[in-house]
């Protein structure tokens, strides 16, 4: 093994990488830590061990990582003394040792035309390196993991993965960060915070220039703040979604019934129980038939008496069944939008107004959720729910439910069960002719 001087997080992370327990390491934080260095000597170290391995290096854009990753491959190359031990194919997009090793460098973009990662074929691995994680979606990151069983059994080797990223609040936030500081990871998961002043060869100029940056932007990577968030797409406010568990003094209504209606084998089937804009009761229920969901809203409308009149399901995809049977309101999401009170209103569709409608009671403090045995994944959810094209005239618009899938690695469930109460709301304000047109 090459001898190098590593920094304390930086031999921490390959004490975990080199033990039998840890699975999946994320070195993330602030920038400048040393982490894509890190990654890059990882790799090669591997590469230099293992006669014949074959390891992967991925970012969620073949142009970025050879304009960044690569580089520091070849700086860290160059530092331990071993250019010649290596020969890099452009074309292939691979490097090989002379010992028979290969690293393998993968685009990891979740492309539409590509949703499973069918490119990624039958391409087996030692081990991989993803940088700038957080660019990328965790079924990206997991379909890697499963690729990873190459020679695993010669070498006498642990699956391993390691990722490094800057601070965001999507999956690496929920699925590290946030399990880590509460206690929580799971012992095959590993998380490093990594600081600018870990890193003791960065010019004092670099961080003079992190300083210069705009609030959220200096947070997140001069001071590695994965909590800073100031995206001003986000349609709801932290604070106010969390002031929805405790907000008691939302006054009683009329009872509705809303229920988002699972269209894919992870989906949930999420049904709410209104009274008013107090949410009394919350039903999740894993891959259920379209009778199953059907037969669990009756229920619920004869235990709270609420007519179908003052029923809404998502009828997109197996929700039109649900609502054949039941004889109930159908929600469109891509349906136009409502008038209110007589008026067009700028919004692309349906799903958009809604959520802007519910965006608004929700900053006026006019919703109350009761139990907070889902509160986790709501306020996850509705955190995630953004304005498309915030800078382009227009009609307004949230951004799909797969822009939401592709942040926290599921569909958004819950917060869409919640939005569709603004639907009764709304058309109590539109007269039956309106309605039509």
């Amino acid at each position: 093994m090459v001898n190098v001087n590593l920094t304390k997080k930086q031999g921490l992370a390959l004490k975990y990488l080199r033990d039998k327990e840890t699975i999946e390491v994320l070195y993330g934080g602030a920038a400048g830590g040393g982490k894509s260095f890190f990654g890059c000597l990882w790799i090669i170290l591997n590469c230099l061990d293992y006669d014949g391995s074959r390891w992967l290096i991925g970012r969620a854009k073949l142009d970025a990582l050879k304009k960044t990753t690569l580089n520091s491959f070849f700086d860290v190359a160059n530092i331990l003394g071993i250019n010649g031990k290596f020969n890099y194919n452009a074309n292939e997009k691979t490097i090989t040792f002379l010992n028979g090793s290969q690293v393998v460098l993968k685009d990891l973009f979740h492309y539409p035309s590509d949703p499973n990662y069918d490119s990624l074929g039958s391409l087996e691995i030692t081990g991989a390196f993803i940088d700038e994680c957080n660019q990328v979606v965790e079924k990206a990151k997991n379909v890697v993991m499963s690729r990873i069983r190459y020679k695993l059994t010669e070498h006498n080797l642990t699956p391993k993965m390691l990722m490094t990223c800057n601070p965001a609040k999507n999956w690496v936030y929920h699925s590290f960060y946030k399990p880590s500081k509460e206690k929580t990871l799971p012992e095959y998961r590993k998380f490093i915070q990594a600081l600018l002043s870990d890193n003791k060869h960065v010019h004092e100029s670099y961080a003079q220039s992190l300083a210069k940056l705009d609030n959220a932007s200096r947070e997140r990577l001069l001071n590695g703040n994965w909590e800073y968030d100031e995206d001003i797409s986000k349609l709801f406010e932290f604070s106010s979604v969390c002031d929805i568990f405790t907000n008691d003094f939302i006054e009683e209504g009329d009872n509705y019934i809303t229920a988002d209606i699972a269209r894919f084998g992870r989906d949930k089937t999420v049904i709410c129980v209104w009274n008013g804009w107090r949410l009394e009761k919350m039903k999740s229920i894993d891959q259920s038939s379209i009778t199953e969901s059907a037969e669990a809203i009756r229920k619920l409308s004869n235990e709270y008496r609420i007519p179908t009149s003052k029923i809404v399901v998502d009828e997109d995809g197996v929700g039109g069944g649900v609502k054949d049977i039941l004889k109930c309101q159908g929600f469109v999401n891509n349906s136009k939008a409502l008038k209110v009170e007589g008026e067009l209103q700028n919004y692309s569709n349906l799903k958009s107004q809604c959520y802007f409608y519910l965006a608004d009671k929700v900053k006026n403090a006019e919703v109350f959720i009761k139990h907070g045995i889902y509160k986790e994944s709501i306020i996850q959810e509705l955190e995630q729910v953004r304005i498309k094209n915030i800078d382009q005239d227009g009609k307004r618009a949230v951004e799909g439910k797969e822009k939401i899938k592709e942040l926290i690695g599921r569909s958004p469930d819950y917060a869409d069960a919640i939005m569709m109460r603004s639907y009764f709301s709304l058309v109590s304000t539109t007269s039956w002719v309106d309605s039509l047109y």
